[in-house]
């Protein structure tokens, strides 16, 4: 498959993993916690395996340092949805913590420092 295809599902689930983990932020009400941690869930999954897909086309499997740090912010984003529910006092230091993760993850790429 063309890496274009992976790097356009990798954006799109990112956004969405994003969009959903900020709602539960704002909204942490119980009757919204199945929806939110099942579309959490599977966009987690589907940013995992296009940045796999991408490593795989684009890097040829070398996997770098800051292939490492962004799978560390993605372990983190990913997480945050289920603390928002149950820790809803927290959501302010989570929300900061993360666009924290986001901002990151942005910097290696563009950056690639390792």
């Amino acid at each position: 498959m063309d890496p274009v295809y992976y790097q356009i599902l990798h954006l799109f689930c990112l956004f969405v993993l994003t969009a959903q983990t900020f709602m539960a932020f704002a909204n942490p009400l119980p009757e919204n916690r199945k929806r939110t941690m099942m579309i959490t869930g599977i966009a987690a999954l589907l940013v995992l395996v296009s940045g796999f897909g991408m490593i795989a086309k684009v890097y040829h499997n070398h996997f770098a340092g800051w292939m490492v740090v962004k799978l560390v912010c993605w372990a983190g984003l990913s997480a945050m949805a289920g603390f928002a529910y149950r820790r809803p006092q927290w959501r302010a230091k989570l929300a900061f913590t993360a666009l924290l993760l986001v901002l990151i993850a942005l910097v290696m790429v563009y950056v690639k420092p390792f």
